[in-house]
C-alpha cells in the first residue's frame, strides 16, 4: 500500500508540473494580495485575464480586500481531467479532502457531469443564495435545446452557452469552386480534399462534443424521414454519421490538438473550413475583417446540426478558499458577470481590453440595453424556434465511445485513410471501392450507440487491444479500398 501511495503521489506530481509552470494572474501580484482564489480552467488567456480582472474588482467592492487570482491551466478538459483524476486519487492516499484548486471553470456538461459523479464537486451555493435565478421561468431554466444547464444536485451551474459549427474562408471556397457550408455534411465534400482542419476529440470535450452533435444530427434526419421503424433509421443515421466523419477525415489537412489553430489557419487560407466553437470563429473573423465589411473567416451554426451547451463553473471539493470560490461562481451568474461575456470593449459592464463572443446563459440579459452594446447583437438563444434539439438517450452514453472511434479510425490512420480517398477520388469513386471504404459496419449503432463496455471501460489493457483491433480493421478497408481503385484502372474493361 505504501509503495501504491508513492507510486500515485509521484504521478500526481508529474500531472501537475504543467500547472506548477503555467500560472497566471490578473493586475494584483501575489505578494500585495489579501486574498487568494486557484482556478484551473480550459479557456483562453482573454476570457482569464477579463474575468480575473472583473472579479478582483467585484471582490474589493463587496469586501474592501485585494483579491489574487492563480490560474492554473494545464491544456484542455482532457488534460484536466488527468490533472484532477492524480491529484484527488493521491489526496485519498494520505487522507486529504481536497487538491489546492478551488475553482473548475469551463469546459463541457459531460466533463462536470462526470467530475460530479466521482464526487469532487462542492454544492454551488449560488443555488440557496439566489433561487430566483434558476427555474422554468427564471433567468436560467434547466434545459434548453435539449442541453441541461444545471445539475439537479447543484454541483455545477452553466455560465455562458457554447455552440459548435463551421469556420470557413469565401476566398478559398471561390477558388476552390465550393460553395459556402451550410450543413456538416457539406465538409465531406471531395473537392475540399487537404483543405479541412479538425481537432482531436481525444484531447478536448467540446470538439467530442461536436463529433457527438454532428452523429446525431445524421440520426434525427434519418429518423424524421423513416418514421415507421424508428430503431433501424436511427442505426442508419448512426451509419451516416460516422461515414461522414470519414469523408470529413479524409478531406483534413491535420488534426491538432488545439481548438484554436483551426480559425486561425482558416484565417490566414491555410484551410478552407473545419469545425470550430462559436466564439473562436468570431473572435477571429473581427480579427479579420476588411474595411467593406466582410473577412476572411466567417462562422455559421450548421443547420440542425447543433444545440446551445452549456460552459459550467463548478467548486471543487475541499476548496482551500471556499468562500471566494462560491463567490466567484455567483459573479459568473450575476448580470455583471454576464454581461462581460457579449458586451463590447470599453462599454458599460464590458471587458477593458478585447470582446470574449460569448453567449450569456441567463435569458434576462437579453434586453434591447445590453443587446445594442453587445458584439453578437444576433444571437439570442431563447428567440425563436430551436433548429435542433439534442437527445441525449441517442448518443449520450457513446460519447466517450465516440471520440475513441474518431481516434482509432480517422487520427491513427489518417495516413492511409487520405491514400485511399486519393485514389478513389482520382478514379471518379468506383462504387465498389467507395463503399469498402465508408464500411463502419464493425462499429453498429446496436454494440456502440450506448457506449462500448471494453473501450471505454477501467481496464486500459483491454481498451488498448479493443482499439488495436478496431483501428486495423478500418486500416484494412482503406488498403482494400485502394487495391480496389488501382486494381480497377489496371484493367478498366473489368
Amino acid at each position: 500500500m505504501k509503495r501504491a501511495a508513492v507510486i500515485v503521489l509521484l504521478l500526481a506530481l508529474l500531472a501537475g508540473l504543467p500547472i506548477a509552470f503555467r500560472r497566471e494572474s490578473a493586475d494584483v501580484p501575489a505578494s500585495s494580495a489579501d486574498d487568494r482564489l486557484v482556478v484551473i480552467s480550459p479557456h483562453n488567456e482573454t476570457i482569464r485575464r477579463e474575468f480575473g480582472r472583473a472579479f478582483g474588482a467585484w471582490w474589493r467592492a463587496k469586501t474592501g480586500r485585494a483579491l489574487y487570482v492563480d490560474w492554473r491551466t494545464p491544456g484542455g478538459t482532457s488534460e484536466i481531467r488527468l490533472v484532477l483524476d492524480a491529484s484527488f486519487k493521491a489526496a485519498k492516499e494520505t487522507g486529504r479532502e481536497g487538491v489546492g484548486i478551488d475553482v473548475f471553470f469551463g469546459g463541457g456538461e459531460p466533463d462536470f457531469a462526470s467530475q460530479a459523479k466521482q464526487g469532487r464537486l462542492a454544492r454551488a451555493e449560488v443555488f440557496d443564495r439566489h433561487p430566483e435565478w434558476f427555474g422554468e421561468n427564471a433567468a436560467i431554466p434547466p434545459m434548453l435545446t435539449g442541453e441541461r444547464l444545471w445539475a439537479t444536485d447543484g454541483t455545477w451551474v452553466g455560465c455562458c452557452l457554447s455552440q459548435f459549427g463551421i469556420a470557413y474562408n469565401p476566398d478559398v471556397l471561390a477558388r476552390l469552386g465550393v460553395p459556402s457550408p451550410r450543413r456538416w455534411d457539406d465538409l465531406g465534400d471531395q473537392k475540399l480534399r487537404g483543405t479541412i482542419a479538425l481537432a482531436d476529440p481525444t484531447k478536448s470535450g467540446s470538439v467530442a462534443r461536436a463529433f457527438e452533435l454532428l452523429v446525431q444530427s445524421q440520426m434525427q434526419r434519418a429518423m424524421a424521414e423513416r418514421g415507421a421503424d424508428q430503431a433501424k433509421a436511427a442505426a442508419l443515421g448512426w451509419e451516416r454519421g460516422l461515414q461522414l466523419i470519414l469523408r470529413m477525415s479524409a478531406n483534413a489537412r491535420y488534426f491538432t490538438d488545439s481548438a484554436s489553430k483551426i480559425p486561425h489557419d482558416v484565417g490566414q487560407g491555410d484551410s478552407a473550413a473545419g469545425m470550430c466553437i462559436d466564439f473562436y470563429g468570431r473572435a477571429y473573423r473581427e480579427s479579420l475583417l476588411r474595411t467593406n465589411g466582410s473577412s476572411r473567416v466567417e462562422w455559421i451554426a450548421p443547420e440542425a446540426g447543433g444545440s446551445f451547451s452549456a460552459d459550467p463553473v463548478a467548486v471543487l471539493k475541499g476548496a482551500p478558499h471556499p468562500e471566494i470560490a462560491q463567490a466567484f461562481v455567483e459573479f459568473c451568474l450575476s448580470p455583471e458577470g454576464q454581461t462581460l461575456w457579449f458586451a463590447k470593449p470599453g462599454s458599460p459592464g464590458g471587458p477593458g481590453e478585447r470582446a470574449l463572443h460569448r453567449t450569456p446563459i441567463r435569458r434576462d440579459v437579453y434586453t434591447a440595453e445590453n443587446v445594442a452594446r453587445s458584439t453578437i447583437p444576433e444571437v439570442n438563444p431563447y428567440a425563436g424556434e430551436a433548429g435542433f434539439v439534442y437527445r441525449k438517450e441517442l448518443t449520450g452514453r457513446a460519447f466517450n465511445t465516440l471520440r475513441q472511434l474518431v481516434k482509432v479510425a480517422c487520427i491513427d490512420s489518417h495516413d492511409e485513410l487520405k491514400r485511399a480517398w486519393r485514389a478513389l477520388a482520382d478514379a471518379g469513386f468506383p462504387p465498389d471501392a467507395t463503399a469498402v471504404l465508408l464500411d463502419v459496419s464493425a462499429v453498429p449503432y446496436e454494440a456502440f450507440g450506448q457506449g462500448d463496455a471494453v473501450l471505454d471501460g477501467s481496464d486500459p489493457v483491454a481498451a488498448a487491444k479493443r482499439a488495436s483491433e478496431l483501428g486495423e480493421g478500418f486500416r484494412a478497408n482503406f488498403r482494400r479500398a485502394e487495391a480496389i481503385t488501382k486494381r480497377s484502372q489496371a484493367n478498366p474493361s473489368r
